[in-house]
Formats: structure tokens, C-alpha cells, sequence
């Protein structure tokens, strides 16, 4: 995988607090003096997946985690506009349906994983089943704990079959949260987008940046690394994860399946 500032190392422990959410380290200049290079991000973007469509033996997952307002709807819309939406699947996973909840935890993740040549985006994933689930106490520590493990053999399991694993945390500032909350009550248009159950998880914040961060120490592997965006610039965020999905699919490096020599193929009329 690409080495980079961003990346997670898998330890016992890391410091969520020592990123600061509102570093543009390494970008190539400021919004506007990025702009250019993630359009030719973009179009690189493209034309990779085009090529792993086209393959049709592999597949790329990307997770977006974040706490609420962290970009995970705009990320999706802004870096993936030029892709071909045929190669692409998006699965949002909201609070498990009565038929989810019979089942392990995993069983409604492992039924969205992308097929062969697919790219499959999670706008929130299984992880929340160490996040929220612990934040609030619904299932035993035992319980969620025993979680990190079934979690590093099921992405392991889905490397080994060809899908290769690429995760994102969305890291925002508390006061970048308030203000994006604010223009979503002062904008007609976004109000439907407000909860009002996001005011009252601000109150946990410190619970969440305490299990995000296990979570990025204990699941953050070779096979399916953890990258920590910081997203309080949405331009900054698009340019990280352009940049980190187009190197991790050129170094994939998909090819177009070679064909017979069709010279003597004639076109009939009709």
C-alpha cells in the first residue's frame, strides 16, 4: 500500500488528539491553487476504475467513518462525480433493519461487498458496531471488544478474494461540527439533513474520539489500512482521498483484458 502522512499504523494505541483537523500538510497549495490537481486526480481516478471495470476480476472497498457533519455524503459526491456510476456501488448502512439484528453483526456488511471489477463505497460500515454500539453501552465490552478480531479476519478474508480494503476517517473539529450543524438549521434546503439526536451526541465527544481512536489502533492493518483526513477544509478532504485512491488503485494496476486479433471482423449492414 502507499506510505503517506495520513496513513495509521496498527499499534496498541494512537493519539487521535494529535491530529489537528485543520492541517492542509502536503497539499499543493490553497482551495483554489488545488483545484486544478484534484480535477487531474479525478480524471486519473477514472480512467483506473474504467480499467478495473473493464478487468473484472478485483474489487476496491472504501469505508467512510466520521462522527456526524464529517463529509462522508459530500466525499462520496465530489470525489467519485466522474467515475462510471455502472462500476460503482454506494450502500449506506443506517441502524440494522429487524431482519439485520437476527443475524452476526457482519452479515449485512458481507452482502454489500463489491463484486469483481466493482468499486463499493460504505458511507458508514460495520465499524459503527464499535463506535456507537460502545459509546452507549447496547452491547457488553466483552462483546464489542471480541469485535476488533472479527473484524481484522473478515477484511483479511476479502483481501485474500481480491477485494482490496481502503478506510477513511473523516476527522472534523468540534467547532467545525457546530458551524456545519448551524447551516444546516439557517439553509431551507439542508434542513432536512438536521437530527436532532446529532446535538445530543455531541455530548459523547470525547467518548467517540476515545473509541475512534482504538478503533484506528486496532484495525488499521496491511491488508486494510486506516487513513485520518483532516476534514475541517472539505476542499483539503477531497484532495486527500483522491490522492490516496488513485494511488492505491495504481498500485492495483488493473489492464484491460486482452482480445483475439479482430482485423477480420466485418460490420454487417443493415
Amino acid at each position: 500500500m502507499p506510505r503517506n502522512p495520513w496513513l495509521v499504523h496498527g499499534h496498541d494505541s494512537f493519539d487521535l488528539s494529535k491530529v489537528d483537523p485543520g492541517s492542509t500538510e502536503g497539499a499543493p497549495g490553497d482551495k483554489r491553487g488545488t483545484a486544478d490537481t484534484i480535477d487531474a486526480l479525478q480524471k486519473r481516478l477514472f480512467a483506473l476504475q474504467e480499467r478495473l471495470w473493464a478487468e473484472g476480476t478485483r474489487s476496491l472497498l472504501v469505508v467512510l467513518q466520521g462522527l456526524d457533519t464529517g463529509g462522508k455524503d459530500g466525499t462520496i459526491r465530489h470525489v467519485f462525480q466522474g467515475v462510471n456510476p455502472a462500476g460503482v456501488r454506494v450502500t449506506s448502512f443506517k441502524a440494522p433493519s429487524e431482519e439485520e439484528r437476527k443475524h452476526d453483526f457482519l452479515w449485512r456488511v458481507h452482502r454489500a461487498v463489491p463484486a469483481a471489477g466493482e468499486v463499493g463505497i460504505f458511507n458508514r460500515s460495520h465499524y459503527e458496531d464499535v463506535l456507537i454500539v460502545r459509546v452507549h453501552g447496547w452491547v457488553p465490552e466483552a462483546v464489542w471488544r471480541a469485535r476488533y478480531d472479527a473484524i481484522n479476519d473478515f477484511e483479511r478474508h476479502l483481501t485474500e478474494a481480491g477485494t482490496t480494503i481502503v478506510k477513511f476517517w473523516l476527522h472534523i473539529s468540534p467547532e467545525e461540527q457546530a458551524k456545519r450543524l448551524r447551516a444546516r438549521l439557517d439553509a431551507p434546503e439542508k434542513r432536512w439533513k438536521f437530527n436532532a439526536d446529532d446535538i445530543e451526541e455531541r455530548k459523547h465527544w470525547t467518548d467517540y474520539m476515545a473509541a475512534a481512536a482504538e478503533m484506528l489502533a486496532r484495525t488499521s492493518t496491511d491488508e486494510a489500512p486506516w487513513y485520518v483526513v483532516p476534514a475541517d477544509h472539505k476542499w483539503y478532504r477531497n484532495w486527500v482521498v483522491s490522492t490516496v485512491l488513485t494511488d492505491t488503485l495504481a498500485t492495483m494496476d488493473p489492464q484491460y483484458p486482452t482480445v483475439k486479433d479482430l482485423g477480420e471482423v466485418v460490420i454487417p449492414d443493415v
